[in-house]
């Protein structure tokens, strides 16, 4: 192939549409658990976590009710994927190998922010969210009806392989997918480019910008118990029994098991079968949907 402009303007747009098919063909499981919220600064501040004021009846003057502001802030952080195509293989004709591996390019970015959220989950029981606890931690602060502090729990511990149980059906999910720039493909195609003077070599990448963090830690259980009727039934209720500041229930039904592939067959018999382990009905069919995730391996 001769390195014209022409052609290297064909060769940019196959390259792209390789990329695009492997974005478009790729699966990603992270909204599922995570709410995407745009972002138009480098570090967004999430205050208003935590105020989940009660509804009280008017009588007299209004109420004001004056709840803790949380400094809890996600800084968005560059991420980037490039690839180097050789000028002799251009001139050579050589580019099968490379539709592939421009699809596979797509495919990656497009699960980046899976292994992000997925990642952080598992973190969860170490990482701190917006009250400066760990996200799945035994001593959460909440205020009860007399306005004193309590210790709230959204995990019972163990040492096991970790599942989650979750309540995904409100606006903002357990975990928050920041975006600030969506990935975007572009080229260092041009004959004068240093890389191709220096290296002999065309590069196209891919960039953005965005990242993680916690939403409500009340949406979410984790444990390290084995998964079991027992420790599901323990995580069904507390997460159905969470309340917000001065004893407001929240109103969650869980309705999201995550789990990673070593326990989908404990999650399968707990959500799918017929029958409980000792014979009798299975109480818990159909309560959950369950969702096996492979970056939680």
């Amino acid at each position: 192939m001769l390195i014209t402009t022409a052609n290297l303007d064909a060769l940019r747009a196959g390259f792209k549409t390789s990329f695009q098919k492997g974005l478009n063909e790729s699966t990603s499981l992270f909204d599922r658990i995570a709410t995407t919220v745009p972002s138009t600064n480098k570090t967004e501040k999430y205050g208003w976590l935590g105020k989940v004021p009660k509804v009280r009846e008017w009588i007299g003057p209004r109420a004001v009710q004056n709840l803790q502001e949380y400094d809890y802030s996600i800084t968005n952080k560059p991420w980037e994927l490039t690839i180097g195509v050789d000028r002799d293989d251009i001139s050579d004709d050589n580019l099968g190998i490379y539709a592939p591996l421009f699809e596979e390019m797509g495919m990656s970015t497009t699960s980046h922010a899976d292994t992000l959220v997925f990642d952080l989950l598992k973190a969860g029981f170490t990482t701190n969210c917006y009250d400066d606890q760990y996200f799945f931690d035994t001593d959460h602060p909440v205020l009860d009806e007399n306005g004193v502090s309590q210790s709230v729990a959204n995990t019972d511990g163990g040492s096991g392989t970790p599942w989650f149980l979750m309540s995904t059906q409100r606006p903002l999910k357990p975990l928050i997918y920041q975006l600030r720039k969506p990935w975007e493909f572009i080229a260092r195609d041009n004959v004068t480019d240093h890389n191709v003077f220096s290296i002999k070599e065309f590069q196209y990448g891919s960039d953005a910008r965005a990242d993680v963090g916690f939403g409500f830690w009340q949406f979410a259980w984790g444990s390290k118990q084995t998964l079991a009727a027992g420790t599901y039934a323990t995580a069904r209720a507390a997460i159905s029994e969470m309340k917000g500041d001065y004893g407001r229930p929240l109103g969650l039904i869980p309705n999201l098991l995550v789990v990673p592939p070593s326990l989908e067959s404990a999650g399968r018999k707990l959500l799918n079968s017929e029958s409980a382990s000792g014979g009798e009905t299975n109480e818990w069919k159909g309560t959950a949907e369950l969702l096996v995730v492979p970056w939680l391996a």
